[in-house]
């Protein structure tokens, strides 16, 4: 039997520097490694992110989204707004969100935990 030692998610962009750029300095992520222009990772707590650059024209996908979780909403959303980041904020049982796209049009949200805590 196999062991998995680590995991990650694989996000397909259309230019490194400018993904790189925006998950960096732009999130506040960690960049873990970077193979040049063929791919990198970038990580927050519990998750890694790969970035792979497609080669080729996206269509944008709806089937996943990647969710950072936040103490206080508000001020993720003051960054989005320092970066020029449109998003959409939206409240449930479960807590609130901000909901917003990366450049390759990836979507992602902060979230702020109501219930349960994390």
């Amino acid at each position: 039997m196999y062991t998995i030692h680590t995991s990650n998610v694989t996000v397909m962009v259309q230019n490194m520097d400018r993904a790189i750029n925006f998950y960096v300095e732009g999130l506040g992520l960690t960049l873990k490694q970077r193979w040049a222009d063929h791919y990198a990772q970038v990580a927050a707590p519990d998750m890694v992110i790969g970035l792979h650059p497609s080669g080729k024209a996206m269509e944008k996908q709806d089937s996943v989204s990647l969710g950072f979780g936040v103490e206080k909403i508000e001020e993720a959303e003051a960054r989005l707004r320092e970066l020029g980041i449109a998003f959409n904020h939206a409240e449930g049982k479960g807590g609130r969100f901000a909901s917003f796209i990366d450049p390759d049009g990836t979507p992602l949200y902060f979230m702020e935990v109501q219930m349960g805590g994390w």
